[in-house]
């Protein structure tokens, strides 16, 4: 909830002295015995009065600016569209070359840029979403955790075409996407966007731990497969005899992620046009209700406590130079 609060509270209890101009005149003594006998000035009594008050808001106005006056900020509850997602991006050294397999060169992108540049565009039109960035190659890397930080979000993303490794572990980068998801939260629409250019082989053992992982975390899967040109596609069926997964490793794993029992799609995509309609359908897919705090930053009233103490003391002054010297004493001074 909002309200006023103070940095240093305890200089508040100096605010007595803010009593002290009605006590005491900060102007001369007049050498004149009495004015009892002289008649009621309203317009002097008002004046009197208007200095004492510019005292005392002059003395209470620095309290409260040097005590860090500020409205705390606020906290709403609101509901809109998105979800939970981690992207999971392939670090591979072919993430490096164009949808041609070849290295860029001119004005051609390769697979890395163009899903930096699509990527980031697909995070900046889901603003309420949750989202963690973990990328893979030999060994997989937590980037940043799963929050509603969109610059470093964005400043993830923007890391993705720096040069990768060769080998594609992709069963340890599912991994550690799974682990970024917090149980505790299981309520939530959950997503892994899993952008590669290839497919890696996984050990039974690892399948059955990630089967299970999959299940337990209650998480969509969605596959970005960015096809170099003449590369073999998902469906693609080895030629020969050989139907081993190291032979067709991007069906295999294909069929491995049908058998999760989790919502899974696969887009296979070969050029950026097919990237950004790709991902234009998994936002559509991933629009679900989801509950955020929208957090206001508080307000500091510090410094319009200090500007009201000092056009206090300005009036102080004026009325300070505007005194009338009465009595004969006060000649030469």
């Amino acid at each position: 909830m909002s309200g006023f609060g103070f940095d240093h509270i305890e200089l508040l209890f100096l605010a007595p002295l803010a009593l002290l101009p009605f006590l005491r005149s900060v102007l001369r003594d007049s050498t004149i015995p009495s004015l009892l006998s002289a008649p009621v000035d309203g317009l002097s009594a008002f004046a009197s009065n208007i200095v004492k008050l510019s005292g005392a808001v002059a003395i209470g106005a620095s309290l409260l600016g040097a005590a860090g006056l500020h409205v705390a900020g606020t906290e709403l509850e609101r509901i809109a569209e998105g979800a939970e997602i981690v992207m999971l991006i392939d670090r591979s050294g072919s993430m490096n070359e164009t949808f041609a397999g070849r290295t860029p060169s001119g004005g051609e992108e390769s697979k890395a840029a163009a899903a930096k540049r699509i990527l980031k565009r697909f995070v900046e039109a889901r603003r309420h979403d949750l989202v963690g960035v973990a990328a893979f190659s030999t060994a997989p890397m937590l980037v940043t955790p799963i929050s509603d930080h969109i610059d470093a979000t964005e400043a993830a993303i923007d890391a993705i075409d720096r040069p990768g490794l060769d080998y594609t572990n992709i069963a340890r980068g599912l991994a550690m996407a799974l682990s970024m998801f917090k149980t505790s939260e299981a309520d939530l629409s959950r997503a892994i966007l899993l952008i590669s250019d290839g497919a890696g082989v996984i050990d039974p053992k690892q399948r059955d731990d990630l089967k299970a992982e999959f299940r337990k975390t209650n998480v969509s899967l969605y596959w970005l497969f960015l096809r170099t040109e003449g590369s073999r596609g998902i469906s693609d069926q080895p030629t020969g005899e050989d139907e081993s997964p190291q032979a067709a490793p991007e069906r295999h794993l294909d069929l491995f992620f049908k058998s999760l029992g989790v919502p899974y799609r696969a887009f296979e995509v070969e050029s950026a046009e097919e990237t950004e309609e790709a991902l234009k359908q998994i936002d559509k897919l991933e629009r679900h209700p989801v509950r955020y705090v929208e957090k206001s930053p508080r307000t500091d009233l510090s410094a319009s406590a200090f500007a009201l103490a000092l056009a206090a003391v300005g009036l102080l002054v004026a009325a300070k130079l505007g005194e009338v010297r009465l009595g004969v004493g006060d000649r030469g001074r």
